[in-house]
């Protein structure tokens, strides 16, 4: 159950339920194909969303005046209320859409335009289009959601810290349901040269997640969504729920920019708080979804803080940013569709492209094939530049 942690000790709060999934990724557009390419230990040959068809969330005209990352998220979005079965309007309902960056590519076309043919040409849509709480308003006027509508935009860990915002809504009485995700469009060759040249991307474009081999990440995009709502709003309408929010947190590390804590104190504050959260001991955790870059520094050091807080027989841990690249504020929210997903199906995809672990990782990681197990809970880890730490963890329902 999620609670509010106070200086005085938690404070129970109202159950939060999923009751809905949605995804946008390299692997297609839907919850099934991205399951369906996780448990292949080879991952797609590109990380891009390929285009597709958007007809059932509007016209041309009105589709031409969404970036790609708000597109993006209205598909997982859809997907997610429709496998609700909710229906709107909902007057307290909340909507937290997170992005790290934006409409980048409207702004690229529009500094074009500006070039090119003046001042006069470039798009009065270009602000609506381009700025970061775009998806969120967007999901929030199409499903009639009249309470909090808000962004979140801390980087790599944004999509973590939406789902941990929006169950605290819930878990708070503010909102019955809450729409909650991230979104990502920006693999563009400006955003590709700037995290190459400060040596963060792999320099043969393969992801491998904790291997000893692993030289940096590789850019994706895409979105994931997650409708929460109310435990008993869920069961009065005869609701499917999927998995509960159990326990979120938040940290930073106060240390640097763009490095991680070496130490990952930071990380390991931020996995005792959510625990402390959803009311559980370390040694309850089935699973580990990990942030898992596949860079050197950053693999290593939640290597160390998961250790740290699990000691010498932490569970099993995944990456899927294998497969499908480092979506930046959207990989949380598509890590934790994966963990609602790992729950239902009492599988542990594997992670792609790892084939030798870094010993000095010194984790569980489920490589090679998918891996039945008994899972009960799953934390979700999310780490960003700028020091941000999220985690969220997940119970299976019965």
């Amino acid at each position: 159950m999620l609670v509010a942690t106070l200086p005085d000790g938690p404070v129970t709060g109202r159950r939060v339920a999923v009751t809905g999934v949605g995804a946008v990724s390299c692997a297609g557009l839907g919850v099934a194909p991205l399951w369906e390419a996780l448990h292949s230990p080879v991952a797609p040959p590109s990380k891009r969303v390929a285009p597709f068809d958007a007809s059932h969330l509007g016209g041309p005209k009105e589709l031409r005046r969404l970036d790609p990352f708000t597109l993006y998220a209205l598909a997982a979005a859809d997907e997610a209320w429709r496998q609700s079965g909710l229906e709107g309007p909902q007057p307290d309902g909340g909507s937290i859409v997170t992005t790290g960056i934006g409409g980048l590519q409207t702004i690229l076309e529009q500094v074009d335009v500006l070039k090119e043919r003046g001042a006069a040409r470039v798009s009065p849509f270009m602000v609506p289009m381009m700025m970061p709480n775009a998806a969120t308003a967007a999901v929030s006027m199409r499903f009639g959601l009249g309470g909090p509508a808000e962004t979140v935009t801390t980087a790599c860990a944004a999509g973590t810290h939406a789902i941990g915002n929006g169950a605290r809504l819930i878990a708070t009485g503010r909102c019955p349901v809450v729409l909650a995700g991230g979104a990502e469009a920006v693999l563009v060759e400006i955003a590709e040269a700037g995290f190459r040249n400060m040596t963060a991307l792999s320099s043969d474009d393969v992801s491998r997640p904790f291997d000893v081999t692993r030289n940096g990440f590789v850019m994706g995009e895409g979105a994931g969504i997650l409708v929460l709502e109310e435990w008993e709003h869920a069961v009065a309408r005869g609701a499917t729920i999927l998995a509960e929010v159990i326990g979120a947190a938040s940290t930073a590390d106060a240390h640097h920019i763009t490095a991680p804590d070496p130490e990952g104190r930071g990380a390991v504050r931020c996995m005792e708080l959510a625990l402390l959260d959803a009311g559980l001991e370390p040694g309850d955790v089935s699973h580990i979804n990990a942030h898992g870059t596949s860079t050197p520094l950053n693999d290593l050091a939640e290597a160390i803080a998961v250790r740290r807080v699990f000691g010498d027989a932490p569970p099993p841990v995944t990456s899927v940013k294998g497969h499908l690249g480092h979506s930046l504020a959207a990989a949380g929210a598509l890590e934790a569709v994966a963990s609602v997903m790992t729950l239902i199906d009492q599988t542990i995809p594997p992670t792609a492209g790892t084939t030798a672990v870094d010993p000095e990782i010194d984790l569980d990681v489920v490589i090679g094939a998918p891996r039945r197990a008994t899972i009960d809970t799953v934390l979700s880890n999310s780490f960003g530049f700028g020091g941000h730490n999220g985690s969220v963890i997940f119970r299976r329902v019965d």
